[in-house]
């Protein structure tokens, strides 16, 4: 284990972001906050402290259980990473589940003027 370890690095390593490009990026575009505070991709982080994730439609909440620097099997990420999300957000990621007004059925391509109008009146 190494004693530090760049945020960007273990986002990537815990599996929170599918690439490290992808989190370097949403570290720079403010989506990851450490103590409320956004920071830069290359802040180094301690075990104990906790990190905001924006993931819309809610902020996901995680602590440092270890550092690590090289991407590791879901089954051992667990190890460093404990999700500690409140249950208020993650019950706004049930309801904007069922939340899909105006989504229509893949495949039925673009509504018919009368399926235009109909919407139309009822999103008013």
């Amino acid at each position: 284990m190494d004693e530090k370890v760049r945020i960007d690095k273990w986002l990537w390593a815990v599996r929170i972001f599918k690439t490290r490009t992808i989190a370097t990026d949403e570290v720079k575009k403010h989506h990851v906050l450490i103590n409320g505070q956004p920071v830069k991709p290359s802040r180094y982080i301690t075990i104990g402290e906790n990190i905001d994730v924006k993931k819309p439609p809610i902020i996901r909440t995680y602590q440092v259980l270890g550092l690590i620097e090289n991407r590791i099997g879901a089954k051992i990420a667990y190890q460093y990473v404990a999700d500690i999300t409140t249950t208020e957000e993650l019950e706004k990621l049930e309801i904007s589940k069922f939340n899909n007004t105006g989504i229509r059925e893949k495949g039925t391509g673009r509504p018919t003027k009368k399926e235009r109008r109909e919407l139309d009146t009822f999103f008013g």
